[in-house]
């Protein structure tokens, strides 16, 4: 199971969400609601150290983004000392 899944297993607290939602799909388009979606950024901030700006979740709408953004944000701190 993806991190970011993980995270949406923590938030909703069933497996069953987590494990329905396509990798591709709209998160807010298939039930989450606003609160959730700053609540999963919350997550990503706390549980993995990534930043995430109000003007960075204007492109954060599914699974995949949100992953490939950790990733891409991850490696940037690590390189440069998590500055």
């Amino acid at each position: 199971m993806s991190t970011i899944r993980e995270l949406l297993v923590e938030l909703t607290g069933t497996t069953e969400y987590a494990d329905q939602v396509g990798d591709d799909v709209d998160l807010a388009a298939s039930g989450i609601d606003s609160g959730d979606l700053v609540r999963l950024v919350l997550l990503v901030e706390q549980r993995l150290g990534v930043e995430i700006t109000a003007e960075d979740m204007e492109g954060l709408h599914t699974i995949a983004d949100y992953e490939r953004f950790v990733a891409e944000h991850s490696s940037v701190a690590g390189a440069t000392g998590g500055a």
